[in-house]
């Protein structure tokens, strides 16, 4: 079934995209609004800059401020998940001898991030394995803390994990950090949109986002959220003006305001796409259908390759996204195929010693989407034993 909203979304016709988690698309509404925004800057740059730019992103951050919860006076609007980070990494006092604890399933650019981070303080980065499979939200609070010390300064994790789609318990880790008097640094692409979010109540000292994932905002937008009590230690990573003269940055926010000319109409789309989700197509609506799609996709990989999940089958733990083991074999190369022989783009990853496919839904997917997924992995994996034989018997000296 065909859903009523993929019209709003234009993707190639060779197409079948199951990988939103990535690298996500906008809808046409929200596309409009962006070229709207670019077509003033073009046509009038002065007044666009001088007199327009400020007043949209206030709009923008107060908008993005409400659908996520936080006060907006500890909102910046930021160009994706990975500034935000870095920026809280410069920030945050390391000293040698301190810790910053994150997960095993933590994105791979985070942890690059806070390793030179950790290396320039000479501080130590550690790692806590997530148990599997899991049946209960404390196995993962009672495997990260069990590698928390009296030199841990900082927790990073990420709300919904990017290998495995987990839905991390952040109110359960961060309240047990507060009690420790550990900070908690939460990165939110996947979350926002894909699952409920009230930053207040959550109560983290940082949150890094990009909203370019399942919010579908344009790419280049995104978010960091920090809360009051480190507003005066965030510097943005390239120092410009912050407001325009003679107006002078005297919060935190304001430095992050203005870095430099550039086009950032990506970020004076956001209220368009929270007014796609919430209004147009109803943001329990969109979860709803999104999960029930991705629980799809869940159902047919075990079943065909009687495969065991990470969690139990419940939207507590994951949401428009689900990661699912594969029969043993090479990724990259089932990935390429797929791509090469069948158009459908979707991440093979190798995790954990094992294969995975992580299948990403959003609202321009269909049952018909899965269903040639399946059939071209059955394919292909079926394939694979013949394309190891053929590899394995070219003479030397010659291409596969």
């Amino acid at each position: 079934m065909v859903l009523p909203w993929a019209r709003d979304w234009r993707l190639r016709a060779d197409t079948v995209y199951l990988n939103h988690g990535s690298f996500g698309l906008a809808p046409q509404p929200v596309l409009a609004e962006q070229r709207r925004w670019q077509q003033r800057m073009a046509e009038q740059p002065m007044d666009y800059f001088v007199r327009q730019y400020e007043p949209a992103w206030l709009k923008a951050r107060a908008t993005l401020a409400q659908f996520i919860g936080a006060e907006p006076d500890c909102v910046a609007l930021l160009e994706n998940a990975t500034v935000a980070m870095n920026a809280v990494a410069a920030a945050f006092p390391l000293a040698p001898g301190d810790e910053v604890l994150v997960t095993d399933h933590e994105y791979g650019a985070v942890i690059r991030t806070w390793e030179q981070a950790c290396s320039a303080a000479d501080a130590h980065l550690v790692t806590a394995a997530i148990p599997w499979p899991l049946h209960d939200e404390h196995e993962i609070v009672e495997a990260l803390f069990s590698k928390a010390t009296d030199r841990t300064r900082l927790i990073v994790f990420s709300h919904i994990t990017s290998p495995s789609a987990l839905i991390l318990p952040a109110a359960l880790i961060t309240e047990e950090a507060r009690r420790r008097g550990i900070a908690v640094c939460i990165d939110g692409p996947h979350a926002v949109a894909q699952i409920p979010l009230s930053l207040r109540d959550l109560g983290c000292d940082f949150y890094t986002a990009s909203c370019h994932k399942w919010l579908a905002a344009p790419l280049g937008s995104g978010f960091l959220y920090a809360s009051p009590q480190w507003h005066d230690r965030l510097e943005p990573l390239v120092t410009s003006w912050g407001r325009l003269p003679p107006t002078e940055p005297r919060q935190w926010w304001e430095r992050f305001l203005w870095r430099g000319t550039r086009d950032s109409t990506a970020l004076l789309a956001i209220p368009a796409a929270i007014e796609y989700l919430r209004d147009c197509v109803g943001l329990s609506n969109f979860r709803r259908t999104t999960h029930a799609l991705a629980q799809e996709a869940r159902t047919r990989l075990l079943d065909r390759w009687f495969g065991t999940s990470w969690t139990p089958d419940e939207a507590r733990w994951y949401g428009s996204m689900v990661t699912i083991p594969l029969p043993p074999g090479p990724a990259r190369p089932l990935q390429q195929r797929l791509w090469e022989h069948h158009g459908i783009e979707v991440p093979i990853i190798e995790f954990d010693s094992a294969r995975w496919i992580r299948v990403s839904c959003h609202l321009y997917n269909s049952s018909a989407d899965l269903e040639r997924l399946v059939r071209a992995l059955e394919e292909e994996i079926e394939r694979e034993p013949r394309i190891a034989w053929e590899v394995s018997t070219v003479p030397a000296g010659r291409e596969p």
